[in-house]
C-alpha cells in the first residue's frame, strides 16, 4: 500500500471524474509525446501532471524548467517528492482555468500536457492568448472527437471556432490516435495526440473580437452565416461588409477557409 510523507499507510489514489482524471499509463505513447514535443533545453509548462508520470519522462528528456499545474490536492505528496529530488520542477496547484500564466519567469516556450478532458476547448483558447510571449508549441492528449474539431478542414460538420482560429495562426497535427487500454482508468471514448504550432496572426487574441466574431457566426449552423451575425456589434445589416470581403451572404460558417474569416475580421476593423 503506497505511504504518505509521515510514512503512514494510505488508500490507494481514486481519480475522480469531475476532475477529468483519466491518466496516461501507457510508456510507448508516453516517449513518443516527449520525443515529438523535443523539450530539451526548453522551459516546459504541463497541466494536470496527475500522478507524475508524463512529469517524470519531460525531466528526463532534459528540459531546461517544467511548471506542473494540477488542482488535486491529493496528489501532493506523490508531486512534492518529484519536485524535491529536481529542483526544476515548480508545482503550482490550483485551477489551470484561472492561473496567471503571465507572471511565469522564465516564460515556458512549450506546452506538453494529458488535458482534462473537461476543459480541452477553453483552456487551449486561454493558452492562445499568451502566443505573443513565446508559448507558440503545444502538444496535446485530447479525446478523438476534440482532435477532430481541431484539425476539421471547411465544409465539414466539425469545423468549430477554435479550429478556424488555430488555422490562421498556424498548423495543427494529429500525431497519433490512442485508445482506452492506454489510460486509468479507461475512458469511454478513443484519444488522439496533437500538435499546434503556432506562426502568425497572434494580434488576433489581442482582444476578444475574433474569437466573438467567430461564435457569432457559428452560434446557429444550420443558419447563413448573414442571418447568424445579424446584430453581432452593433452591426444590423451585415451584408455591405460581407461583400466587401467577398463572401456569399448565403453562406455557412463552417463553409469558410480561415482567409475568408481573416477578411471579414479585416472588414470590420478597417
Amino acid at each position: 500500500m503506497p505511504l504518505n510523507r509521515a510514512g503512514e499507510a494510505r488508500a490507494p489514489f481514486r481519480p475522480k471524474k469531475r476532475f477529468g482524471q483519466n491518466f496516461l499509463v501507457d510508456r510507448g505513447v508516453l516517449s513518443e509525446m516527449t520525443e515529438r514535443a523535443a523539450v530539451r533545453g526548453h522551459v516546459v509548462l504541463e497541466v494536470g501532471p496527475g500522478e507524475g508520470v508524463l512529469t517524470k519522462e519531460l525531466l528526463r528528456q532534459g528540459c531546461a524548467r517544467l511548471y506542473a499545474v494540477e488542482l488535486d490536492l491529493r496528489l501532493k505528496d506523490d508531486l512534492e517528492k518529484l519536485g524535491a529530488g529536481d529542483p526544476r520542477l515548480e508545482l503550482i496547484w490550483g485551477d489551470a482555468m484561472k492561473i496567471d500564466y503571465g507572471a511565469l519567469s522564465p516564460f515556458p516556450s512549450k506546452i506538453v500536457a494529458n488535458i482534462p478532458y473537461n476543459i480541452t476547448t477553453p483552456l487551449i483558447w486561454k493558452l492562445l492568448a499568451f502566443a505573443p510571449k513565446g508559448l507558440n508549441c503545444h502538444l496535446y492528449m485530447v479525446q478523438k472527437e476534440a482532435a477532430d474539431r481541431l484539425t476539421a478542414k471547411r465544409d465539414t460538420k466539425e469545423r468549430y471556432p477554435l479550429g478556424v482560429t488555430l488555422e490562421v495562426m498556424g498548423q495543427v497535427t494529429l500525431v497519433r490516435r490512442v485508445p482506452p487500454s492506454c489510460f486509468r482508468p479507461m475512458p469511454r471514448v478513443d484519444s488522439a495526440v496533437v500538435e499546434i504550432q503556432l506562426r502568425h496572426n497572434f494580434h488576433l487574441m489581442e482582444t476578444s473580437f475574433w474569437s466573438d466574431l467567430l461564435h457569432a457566426g457559428f452560434r446557429q449552423r444550420r443558419k447563413t452565416l448573414f442571418n447568424n451575425l445579424k446584430d453581432f456589434a452593433g452591426i444590423r445589416d451585415w451584408r455591405p461588409l460581407l461583400d466587401n470581403a467577398g463572401l456569399d451572404p448565403k453562406i455557412r460558417a463552417e463553409d469558410l477557409s480561415g482567409e475568408e474569416w481573416l477578411r471579414l475580421y479585416s472588414q470590420y476593423n478597417c
